[in-house]
Order: C-alpha cells, then structure tokens, then sequence
C-alpha cells in the first residue's frame, strides 16, 4: 500500500465516522422536534437537562459542523484523485505526512495556516 492509498483510507474511515455523527445528530433532531410537536415547546429549564431550545442549537450546532467536516473530506478525497492530495493550496509546498495524519482534510501546510488564522 502506498501513501495515496493509506491517505484514501484514512479519509474514507473519517468519512464513516462523521457519516455516522450526522445519523445520529438527526436522531436527535428528529426527538427534540417530536416532543417539540407535542406541546412541549419549553424555555423552561428542565431540572434534568437542558431546555428545548438550547439542546436545538446545540444540535443544530453539531449538525452543521458535521457537514462542513465531511465536504472538507469529500474535497480531501477529490484532491486526493486529482494528485493534489497533500500540497498546500496557497504555497504548493507539501504538507507534512504528521500534519496530514492530525488533519487528514488540511489543504494549508503550517505557515500559510497561521498567516490566515
């Protein structure tokens, strides 16, 4: 197994996992939304947990996370067909292989990551 191999697997297997993220969060979505629809509607603090409201943003929050992470990946996994998989799209310079391993879905080696952060 090459490099390029070992990186589509890396993605993949990421992929998966935020995959099974979004699955769950609409789960949870889909819970909120039907005590929501059965009158329940609170911004009453639940002595329990969290009110209604607040545990919809929180979701909603996650969600849209989640999305943006598996479209860096889809993008990864693009590059990756393309053989720009793992050069910096602002410089050119090649990521490092330990970067990559943290941040599989980086397009920015370190400097130009930290010129824009």
């Amino acid at each position: 197994m090459d490099q390029g191999d070992g990186s589509r697997d890396a993605l993949l297997h990421h992929r998966v996992v935020l995959l099974g993220e979004l699955t769950a969060t609409d789960a949870a979505l889909d819970r909120v939304r039907a005590i929501r629809s059965g009158g329940q509607d609170d911004d009453e603090h639940d002595p329990d947990g969290a009110p209604l409201s607040g545990e919809w943003s929180r979701l909603e929050g996650n969600r849209r996370a989640t999305i943006t992470r598996l479209a860096e990946i889809e993008c990864a996994l693009s590059d990756l067909a393309h053989g720009s998989y793992g050069i910096c799209i602002d410089c050119g310079a090649s990521i490092p292989e330990g970067r990559l391993e943290v941040l599989p879905a980086t397009r920015q080696c370190v400097d130009c990551s930290s010129r824009a952060g």
